[in-house]
């Protein structure tokens, strides 16, 4: 799901077309930043990445004119949206159902025209001086030419500043949302069932350098691998070893978002999930396979974890 980081900006993980007609989708960082008034995406979250390193693309929010669902055309994919900027179309791929509507949502909120409060005064004052500017108080705009990723675009030459009048900040139109995501099954080895698996960012031992592993998390044990394609894990961690497991409170001191830790008896491990939403459905499922394997009553004082609030 799309959520706001530190700088209010909204980001999330989705899969675009980057090739044109290609029909071959490639998972991508997206940032929606209103400020920079712009929609980049990255190979991987900026975070995870050497320092300045640039991004794979980049669309000004002024060329966007539409955002629509595309499953009920032909879509390319399942949960499949369309995005039109300039003489182009960009097909993405959403998580799911609600990720899609989201993003929708999203975009087509910061790419609309907002229309000023007539009861503000520099807004009066705009308006007074557009009337002004041309007969029947139509203001005269001229338009340029510019070749984005060999594609034309026409776009005005005098951006709308209606940033000032417009009704709310930008940074409340996408709480941080705080609802589960359900757990998933990659697997069914025959030893133990996976109860959850997917991605994460964890911080190395040695080096302190961040790197994007495969989790999976069974019944005893919760392992990582370097792909989900690689057999043997680059380590195993005993669920009866896992003290506790919670969202970091170190997460300001190393600027990362949905930082948790899995805390053990020679090691805490700091992983970063890729949505609020995806480290606490982490956070709960190991606690849930830690109860499950210990019992309750030897588990209470072994697992935090408490039911995030709904704001």
């Amino acid at each position: 799901m799309p959520y706001v980081d530190r700088q209010n900006r909204i980001c999330g993980f989705l899969d675009i077309e980057e090739n044109e007609n290609s029909g071959k989708f490639l998972r991508r960082y997206f940032i929606l930043d209103t400020r920079e008034d712009s929609l980049v995406w990255y190979m991987d979250n900026p975070q995870n990445l050497p320092s300045g390193s640039p991004p794979v693309g980049v669309i000004k929010l002024t060329y966007i004119s539409k955002v629509s669902d595309a499953t009920k055309l032909r879509p390319k994919a399942e949960f499949c949206f369309v995005m039109n900027a300039g003489m182009r179309k960009y097909f993405l791929q959403a998580n799911d159902q609600q990720d899609l509507v989201e993003w929708v949502n999203v975009l087509n909120k910061a790419t609309k025209i907002t229309v000023p409060k007539q009861s503000d005064p520099l807004c009066q004052m705009d308006n007074a001086n557009r009337q002004a500017e041309s007969p029947g108080g139509k203001k005269q705009v001229s338009y340029r030419t510019e070749i984005v990723g060999g594609v034309p675009i026409i776009t005005p030459t005098q951006k709308e500043e209606t940033s000032e009048c417009s009704e709310g900040g930008d940074s409340n139109y996408l709480k941080r949302s705080q609802s589960h995501l359900p757990y998933f099954s990659a697997k069914h080895p025959p030893d133990n069932a996976i109860i959850k698996a997917g991605y994460c960012v964890k911080q190395g031992a040695v080096m302190k350098n961040w790197k994007r592993r495969y989790f999976q998390l069974d019944e005893n044990t919760i392992g990582y691998f370097k792909s989900e394609l690689e057999k043997e894990p680059l380590r195993v961690i005993p669920l009866k070893e896992v003290h506790k497991v919670q969202e970091c409170k170190q997460s300001d001191i190393m600027m990362r978002d949905n930082l948790f830790e899995i805390v053990t008896t020679s090691r805490t491990f700091y992983v970063q999930a890729d949505s609020p939403e995806d480290m606490h459905s982490w956070i709960k499922a190991i606690s849930g396979a830690i109860v499950a394997q210990r019992g309750p009553g030897r588990s209470a004082a072994s697992v935090c974890y408490s039911e995030p609030q709904r704001k």
